[in-house]
């Protein structure tokens, strides 16, 4: 229901555009302090509330407008895997520890010799914005993975041209049944979301193209959710320690791209192994319910029990009304 995705689109845009503005992002005017408060405490709780609040949004968004659950944001089992995210956040504390390894021997690389990386401030500062950040950043984080990896990545791939009979959309067709175009789209809109200059955009970019692709083969976002929490907590909790926190988002050279690229390269393929392992689905759980008494025998599949219909490269994709598209499916800096 393409009008249902339009009206979605603009109800998520809202929101999202009034904490852009709030936050001191000013298209006309880059270069304007972004501070609200005159406080980096009081700026950086109100951007990250800002942001928790596109959770509830989104949901309204997928409830309301496009007729389905909002849990079907979230997973192919329409709730968030509480098993599978503990695991993830394991591999995301071995993603932390690659990426910093990396960051370090990227900038000594690069020249940079650590010179004034600041002092540490002292417990009675720190703990107030570690409290922020501790509480916050988790539902800040989850709520760019709903938004970008969730939402967005199903809206794009509602739309695969099917039954369309004109060869070259035949032809678009067999690329829109597939989860690239969401996925690039999706990663191409969340790099817009940011400032960052030189290799940034590429950072974010990547960040988000595989978190998006991660969605797909594991069928959910915890994936993403875990490392991009993690990678944010300390993306703030250590420059808070030592007094250079800026919620400016500046200039990042490329070697510091290749490093962060990198490890969530390193971090995309422990995940799916893992997946495997613990027999993690991507695809809609079988409907349950009584059969009629004209089933077929039990050596004919029956229709209840097939699965969602896969990709064109194997992954399946939740079956949701009115043709809306399936459930799901930075290191050195905060992304997002």
């Amino acid at each position: 229901m393409l009008a249902g995705t339009i009206v979605a689109m603009v109800v998520l845009m809202i929101p999202m555009a009034i904490v852009w503005v709030a936050t001191g992002h000013d298209l006309n005017d880059s270069g304007k302090d972004g501070s609200i408060f005159g406080n980096t405490n009081a700026d950086l709780f109100f951007n990250l509330a800002g942001l928790a609040l596109l959770i509830p949004v989104a949901g309204f968004a997928a409830w309301w407008i496009q007729r389905r659950r909002p849990g079907t944001l979230l997973s192919v089992t329409g709730r968030i895997r509480w098993r599978w995210l503990l695991a993830c956040c394991g591999l995301s504390l071995a993603f932390l520890g690659l990426s910093y390894g990396l960051s370090v021997a990227a900038g000594l690389a690069g020249g940079d010799d650590g010179g004034d990386d600041g002092h540490w401030v002292g417990w009675g500062k720190f703990l107030v914005t570690a409290l922020i950040v501790l509480v916050l950043v988790p539902f800040q984080a989850s709520a760019e993975e709903v938004v970008f990896r969730g939402w967005l990545v199903q809206a794009v791939g509602a739309y695969t041209l099917e039954g369309r009979t004109a060869p070259f959309a035949r032809a678009l067709s067999r690329v829109l049944r597939t989860p690239w175009p969401g996925i690039v789209v999706a990663g191409g809109a969340f790099a817009v979301g940011h400032d960052y200059t030189g290799w940034g955009p590429v950072d974010i970019f990547m960040f988000g193209a595989i978190l998006g692709w991660l969605a797909v083969r594991t069928g959910g976002l915890e994936s993403g959710m875990a490392v991009h929490t993690f990678n944010n907590i300390m993306s703030f909790l250590v420059p808070a320690a030592l007094g250079t926190l800026d919620l400016e988002q500046g200039s990042v050279g490329f070697l510091p791209v290749l490093a962060d690229v990198t490890a969530l390269a390193a971090y995309a393929l422990a995940v799916v192994w893992l997946a495997r392992r613990m027999g993690i689905t991507n695809r809609t759980p079988a409907a349950e319910g009584p059969q009629p008494q004209d089933t077929p025998s039990q050596d004919t599949p029956s229709q209840s029990t097939q699965s969602a219909p896969p990709h064109a490269d194997g992954h399946s994709v939740p079956s949701l009304p009115d043709g809306q598209a399936a459930a799901p499916y930075q290191g050195g800096h905060p992304i997002g």
